[in-house]
């Protein structure tokens, strides 16, 4: 299903984003785009990617990533 219709971002898109070590929405923002326009998908592509972490990982915001 489509997450980000901007961008053309889907769940899965997020999912393998979190597979391949992305830990927080701004950075699934800077590797693929998602919630970057609009913005209007922010909190649900930060659902899925929360959904798709695995138990034990930990975001790690900084601020670089946070002010981008």
């Amino acid at each position: 299903m489509y997450v980000c219709i901007c961008n053309g971002i889907t769940d899965s898109t997020i999912r393998q984003a979190a597979a391949d070590g992305v830990r927080s929405l701004a950075e699934l923002t800077m590797r693929t785009g998602c919630a970057g326009s609009c913005g209007a998908c922010a909190d649900f592509a930060a659902q899925v990617l929360h959904e798709a972490l695995p138990r034990n990982a930990r975001a790690f915001e900084l601020p670089i990533l946070a002010a981008a």
